[in-house]
């Protein structure tokens, strides 16, 4: 699949209506299945769900490493698709015994004193000494343009980059988080480092500094704002995180010393 669909619209233009073929992204249903248990079901582009559920899986905590990720089998079913993903027997313990401790509870989602330390959950600690330059992130987050077909087609996608040594490297999701866990997944698969900074085509959330960091990733750039428990939270891991990086102009709020002026030579 390639995350998009054709769909006959009408258009108004120029005072005149009249049919038009559109491509619009698609969205299916996918379920995270661990060693044969239904633990997540996310709407998700249908493209890149290999590297989306051992991103998720990493991110999540539910594996400490990619080592712990024995196999990924996707399945087309009824629904959607069901990503298989089979645990080694230490993470798999760990999340059976966090399974059984939230069964049986009543409420509405995250409610009370237990739900909400569980939505906090404590953050990882990102420790090198990487650096970059603001002309660098710029640049990035310019070239993060043309690398990004499936928004080109349809205009309604994230995407997340990795900029580091390599080649720029991105991929699209209809959520800014299916995103970043595509390209936490692409890293681990084709064996990249933790040297290098998150390019992220949205607002910086708790959320994407958390999976950040999970990953060890020491700078996240996008192109709006963070919020304030964002910018906490990327204070407390050891993570550069800016905001509003677009139109040759950024603004760093934590970890400023791993962001220089401009690109040494």
């Amino acid at each position: 699949m390639n995350g998009t669909a054709s769909h006959t619209a009408v258009r108004w233009a120029d005072g005149t209506m009249g049919a038009c073929d559109e491509t619009v992204a698609d969205e299916v249903p996918v379920a995270l299945v661990y060693n044969g248990v239904s633990h997540a079901v996310m709407m998700a582009s249908p493209c890149d769900l290999e590297e989306l559920a051992i991103g998720f899986t990493l991110t999540e905590g539910i594996a400490d490493r990619y080592a712990d990720i024995v196999d990924v089998e996707l399945a087309d079913v009824h629904a959607g698709i069901e990503a298989r993903i089979t645990l080694a027997q230490h993470p798999w313990q760990r999340l059976k015994t966090q399974r059984r401790q939230l069964t049986g509870r009543s409420g509405c989602g995250l409610c009370g004193a237990e739900h909400l330390q569980s939505a906090l959950r404590p953050i990882a600690r990102v420790h090198n000494d990487y650096t970059t330059s603001a002309d660098a992130l710029l640049a990035g987050l310019t070239a993060m343009t043309a690398a990004q077909p499936l928004n080109r087609a349809t205009g309604s996608v994230h995407a997340a980059g990795w900029l580091g040594t390599g080649p720029l490297l991105v991929r699209e999701d209809i959520g800014r988080h299916n995103a970043v866990d595509k390209l936490v997944g692409a890293l681990h698969m084709q064996r990249h480092g933790n040297d290098g900074a998150l390019l992220v085509t949205s607002r910086a959330s708790y959320e994407i500094v958390h999976k950040a960091a999970a990953a060890g990733i020491p700078v996240i750039a996008a192109i709006s704002g963070p919020t304030k428990l964002a910018i906490d939270m990327a204070d407390a891991a050891g993570i550069a995180l800016i905001g509003f990086a677009r139109d040759a102009r950024l603004t760093v709020y934590s970890h400023a010393w791993r962001i220089h002026e401009t690109q040494s030579v």
